[in-house]
């Protein structure tokens, strides 16, 4: 009886969150399968996306309402040992909602925002987790530039408070490393971390490793791939419910969703299980639209606060292409390409400074950086497009001097821009790499880049 009452605890605290309806109204589980449950007598009172408690002997439940016939609803359950026996009675609780607090930073949680550290959780004011962008003409300019600390971004790939960028990455790329490197902008009041469909191994190994100088400011939200569809991808929305509440108190958050290709296969398994037709891939319409709704739902609000969010998505085969990286691309503010090449290469982080950009580039950079980003780009360029010509031996020096320039500058700018996790922030890039290319080319040279 002692375990089951602590089972109960535990579900009253997840509750605690739901917009509850005046009238408790209860159905009854008719049909079961593996990840659904089948309810008859809601079909007039719920709406897609309301909870379901399925009570029975062996404990309560959670479910969510992904479909509603006539006469039943379909729910899938959070969690896969819940309720499935016939008889059983499903309460309707209304929507799902988190009740963020200040004290939230420090803590890891799962995606029904139980705490997984083993200590109670205080509670704020419920906020619903699948809530509506701030209107269009409500929000703030984006006017306020940052530096992340990590040089080939603040060069070539500059953000801006308030901005949505997206890394594109393969696997074994270095992506955690740079979203941890993120991270630690000192810009940043709150980071807020979604760790979506991660082995349980690398979650620990995140939370310790780049995560780690940064956990007392830190809210880390946790479904791991073993858990269920439903909880992956509710991860990124309670994220985003707990970043929603910290940009309304004025703060500056960072969001960091590793990883939203996760979230949308999540959607996806959800959506094939609601009988939503594929379109693409195998992908229903319905995923991209939550993508692009949760994006929309970051940056500025009204007041001063602001969500800064950086968006992992996974780029199979480096497939650019690919449904959830085409989508992705169009509703960010701006990508961040990691190259595997780049990477075998030694030179980490492996930004490819061609493939990257920044849609806001121009509001975070003083007009004189602007010119000298270009310039630096434009010999990037020269050089990697010339590559084959210069293997071959088809380059000889004096024959183009903007070649020349290239060659002789771009690999000093390669060697400035590595960076790892243990290497102080940079705090001005650009005086940086001007001085290296003035130390090791002397000032003529430095001279020939802003020319």
């Amino acid at each position: 009886m002692g375990m089951k009452m602590g089972v109960l605890d535990q579900m009253a605290s997840v509750l605690a969150g739901h917009h509850r309806p005046a009238v408790r109204l209860s159905g009854v589980v008719d049909e079961a399968t593996a990840g659904e449950r089948f309810v008859r007598g809601l079909s007039n009172h719920a709406a897609l996306g309301d909870q379901l408690l399925i009570s029975h002997a062996n404990g309560p439940a959670l479910a969510e309402i992904i479909r509603i016939d006539r006469e039943r609803v379909v729910a899938a359950p959070y969690e896969r040992r819940g309720a499935a026996f016939l008889g059983a009675r499903a309460a309707l609780m209304g929507g799902f909602a988190v009740r963020p607090h200040e004290s939230w930073p420090g803590r890891v949680m799962d995606a029904l925002a139980r705490p997984l550290d083993g200590r109670r959780l205080d509670l704020g004011p419920a906020r619903p987790v699948d809530a509506d962008p701030p209107p269009a003409l409500s929000r703030a300019p984006l006017t306020t530039a940052m530096r992340t600390g990590v040089k080939v971004l603040d060069i070539f790939a500059p953000l801006v408070e308030g901005q949505r960028v997206g890394i594109f990455s393969g696997s074994g790329v270095g992506k955690s490393t740079l979203l941890g490197m993120i991270a630690a902008a000192s810009s940043f009041d709150v980071v807020v971390a979604s760790l979506v469909g991660e082995r349980g191994r690398e979650v620990n190994e995140m939370l310790e490793g780049p995560l780690k100088p940064h956990k007392d400011r830190t809210v880390t939200v946790v479904a791991t791939g073993d858990e269920t569809a439903m909880m992956r991808r509710l991860a990124p929305l309670t994220s985003m419910a707990i970043a929603e509440h910290f940009r309304d108190a004025g703060q500056r958050v960072l969001l960091i969703v590793d990883s939203l290709t996760r979230y949308a296969h999540a959607a996806r398994d959800v959506a094939l299980a609601g009988g939503e037709p594929p379109v693409s891939r195998g992908y229903p319409p319905s995923v991209f639209a939550d993508l692009t709704r949760l994006v929309e739902r970051a940056g500025r609000g009204s007041g001063f606060g602001s969500i800064t969010a950086v968006f992992a998505v996974l780029v199979d085969g480096d497939d650019m292409e690919e449904p959830v990286a085409d989508a992705a691309r169009g509703s960010l503010d701006g990508h961040i390409v990691l190259s595997r090449a780049i990477g075998e290469a030694g030179r980490y982080p492996a930004v490819d400074p061609l493939a990257s950009l920044s849609r806001l580039a121009q509001r975070a950079f003083r007009a004189d950086e602007w010119e000298l980003s270009r310039r630096l780009r434009g010999l990037v360029a020269r050089f990697e497009d010339t590559r084959d010509l210069r293997l071959l031996g088809g380059h000889k020096t004096g024959a183009d001097p903007e070649l020349d320039r290239a060659v002789a500058l771009v690999p000093e700018i390669y060697e400035a821009l590595i960076q790892t996790p243990t290497d102080p922030a940079s705090s001005d890039a650009f005086a940086e790499l001007a001085a290296v290319l003035a130390q090791r080319h002397g000032n003529a040279e430095k001279a020939n880049v802003s020319a």
